[in-house]
């Protein structure tokens, strides 16, 4: 299982340097996969966006890429949605062009949500790899010049009348099959990054 630490309410503690927060800063740390990601693609209902926010540092994954083109990043208010962000970076991209080169040069295997006919069930897909996932908007989906671009299609597999999750639910169901995977690996047992990015990170956590 994951560090209980990852599912605590708010803040993990206070900004004071004490050696406990420190521990518990470096724990985490020692947890996150930064060869896993998600990708935000239009996606505009703030509570959605948060909640994908706090699955993302539940499972470990240390950044999320932001691709808006047709609609604003909606304001995430709330001390819930504001810690989980606090904690998950963000890196913006203009189009899908800067996004892929982004993604690519991390070795990432890109795969987006989607129901064509093309599509693989998510329990299908390997996540021990780099990869990174993209998630449309609530109402279109993924746009179809990303699904192009894509190395992949998942879907959630279901079995009731509905078509479809709700995105942040799906973001949290896709990131517990890769939790599910990459632990049974080792990927949780020790650091994914070496020591000094480790450090460098944790002294910034600390100013937080």
């Amino acid at each position: 299982m994951l560090v209980p630490d990852f599912f605590a309410e708010g803040p993990p503690v206070a900004k004071a340097r004490t050696p406990e927060r420190r521990a518990r800063l470096a724990r985490v740390l020692a947890c996150r996969q930064p060869d896993l990601t998600l990708v935000l693609a239009n996606i505009h209902d703030p509570h959605n966006v948060s909640a994908i926010y706090r699955s993302c540092d539940a499972a470990g994954v240390g950044k999320v890429h932001l691709y808006y083109t047709d609609t604003p990043f909606p304001d995430l208010g709330g001390k819930s949605s504001a810690s989980a962000r606090k904690w998950v970076e963000s890196e913006r991209h203009a189009d899908s062009g800067s996004l892929l080169r982004s993604l690519r040069a991390q070795g990432m295997r890109v795969l987006a949500t989607g129901f064509s006919n093309a599509a693989t069930s998510l329990r299908d897909w390997d996540f021990t790899g780099p990869t990174a996932i993209i998630l449309g908007n609530e109402h279109s989906g993924v746009e179809k010049s990303l699904l192009d671009l894509a190395d992949g299609e998942l879907y959630i597999p279901m079995h009731g009348m509905v078509q479809s999750f709700n995105v942040s639910v799906a973001a949290a169901i896709i990131l517990a099959e890769a939790v599910r995977q990459r632990e049974a690996a080792g990927m949780y047992a020790s650091p994914r990054m070496d020591e000094a990015v480790l450090s460098a990170k944790l002294e910034a956590w600390l100013k937080k």
